[in-house]
């Protein structure tokens, strides 16, 4: 039987960090991450994206995006609340 709870949960998150400078070899600098989005399972295989809210300097292309796996249970299963 499958676990509906599963499903109904993101699989990936969306995070986005801002720019903040260069260092000496001209290496971009980011600031700390911000959860923006997360990836939301489809029936029929692959998965949508859900933004809470887009940064405006990701429209400027001023930062960058990182995805990563949800963990199979997150804190408040594990009884961190």
């Amino acid at each position: 039987m499958k676990n509906n709870r599963q499903t109904n949960r993101p699989t990936h998150r969306i995070s986005f960090a801002r720019i903040i400078g260069q260092d000496e070899k001209g290496n971009d600098q980011l600031g700390s991450a911000r959860e923006v989005a997360s990836v939301w399972p489809r029936k029929a295989g692959g998965g949508i994206i859900r933004f809470d809210h887009i940064p405006v300097e990701l429209t400027r292309h001023e930062g960058v995006l990182f995805i990563t796996e949800v963990e199979a249970q997150d804190a408040s299963e594990r009884g961190f609340a």
